[in-house]
């Protein structure tokens, strides 16, 4: 290569135009909440600068308190959760965030036939819930010391370098298992969206769910919770070979469900030092993957626990029990993850036969999230000192 030559090909490098800013990032994220959230503001604490200070909070997992600290030429955190407490209608809340979540999803995921799981995410609630409260507060088993949970209901799409939440429900204290799944279910009806298969978690195997899903038609795929001592599901943990069979639930004389129950044998092989057949067993309807497949298949829908490890990345911490303002945070979460998908796909890519190139590895999530925080560390400043007050 010639002097020239090589002067040339420096220069082409340093002139390339960027296909993503921090500015632009941020933009695409303002933008989305304003266009589907609304929220009444008054004086210096406009809708923008409300939603940029959430877009820092969240940006960093911090709370909304600290934000406030940490910036300059913000309003203070008192004239901020004046207006966050406004927040109170959880119905139109919920139904703001599925807008906006099915606003920022790759083109190529609408209509279309897709895989797609539904499952709980459940956040720790300590104390003794208020009258307003306690609609909202769902229980489980124990975990870190408590009974009680925030718990949102998602549906997710599983599919290759496109994750996303397409719908969120917010659990009430009297909502049932199949009222869950039926209001999930409906979020995609705007989307053109039919269901190949549906991956349930474990906590949704009981009997009206299952026959609702049988009516429904739709193929699903839901672990059997391993119930009884001699009889029930337990009865068919036997052998050392995976074989399908089938299983009749009776809780009374017209309450019965029955159906296919695949049970699939694995071998421990000194894993954890453990060793033996391990069984896994399945409640699946009209299920055409293979019985010896079953099992990696199942593991797909793992998938929506990486989504909640994301969303945990950029959560706004806060002590504040308000449900609404709560499904708030959790539903920016997941947006904020939406978002960066659609850019991935929108922006950090390259067409190409077969599929589109994504570069995850040059945009990951923190990534975006660092975008979010040095831009608005640019718009308001950063706090440099801080002075003990006179007197």
């Amino acid at each position: 290569m010639t002097v020239s030559s090589l002067g040339k090909t420096k220069r082409s490098e340093s002139t390339q135009e960027p296909i993503l800013t921090d500015s632009e990032t941020l933009e695409q994220v303002i933008g989305c909440l304003i266009e589907n959230f609304s929220i009444e503001t008054q004086g210096v604490c406009d809708q923008q600068t409300l939603f940029e200070i959430l877009a820092y909070a969240a940006s960093n997992g911090d709370s909304i308190e600290n934000t406030a600290k940490l910036l300059k030429n913000v309003p203070t955190a008192n004239d901020i959760r004046y207006h966050l407490n406004k927040i109170n209608n959880f119905e139109e809340l919920e139904a703001q965030v599925n807008l906006a979540l099915k606003s920022r999803i790759p083109l190529g995921l609408k209509k279309g036939c897709l895989k797609i799981a539904i499952d709980l995410n459940l956040i720790f609630y300590y104390g003794k819930p208020t009258s307003e409260e306690l609609e909202y507060i769902y229980r489980s088993q124990a975990k870190s010391g408590t009974h009680s949970f925030y718990a949102y209901a998602t549906l997710y799409i599983i599919t290759k370098n496109k994750r996303v939440t397409l719908a969120i429900r917010g659990v009430r204290q009297l909502d049932t298992n199949v009222a869950i799944i039926t209001y999930l279910l409906a979020e995609l009806d705007s989307l053109e969206i039919n269901v190949k298969k549906l991956y349930l978690d474990r906590g949704f195997f009981n009997t009206p769910v299952i026959r609702w899903l049988q009516a429904l038609d739709i193929p699903f795929l839901m672990p059997a919770i391993k119930t009884g001592k001699k009889g029930g599901i337990k009865q068919f943990l036997k052998g050392k070979k995976s074989y399908k069979t089938t299983y009749t639930i009776t809780r009374d004389k017209d309450d019965l469900v029955t159906f296919d129950l695949w049970i699939v044998c694995k071998y421990r092989k000194g894993k954890r030092n453990q060793h033996g057949v391990q069984y896994f067993v399945y409640v699946t309807h009209k299920i055409r993957t293979n019985l010896d497949y079953v099992y990696e298949d199942y593991r797909k829908r793992f998938g929506i626990e990486t989504s909640y490890r994301l969303k945990n990345i950029c959560r706004i911490k806060t002590n504040n029990k308000n449900p609404a303002l709560r499904l708030l945070f959790v539903g920016i979460s997941f947006l904020l993850v939406n978002i960066w998908v659609n850019l991935l796909w929108l922006r950090v890519s390259r067409k190409r036969k077969g599929s589109r190139l994504i570069y995850r590895t040059l945009f990951t999530l923190k990534q975006m999230l660092a975008f979010l925080s040095q831009a608005l560390q640019r718009k308001y400043q950063v706090v440099e000192s801080i002075y003990i007050p006179t007197g």
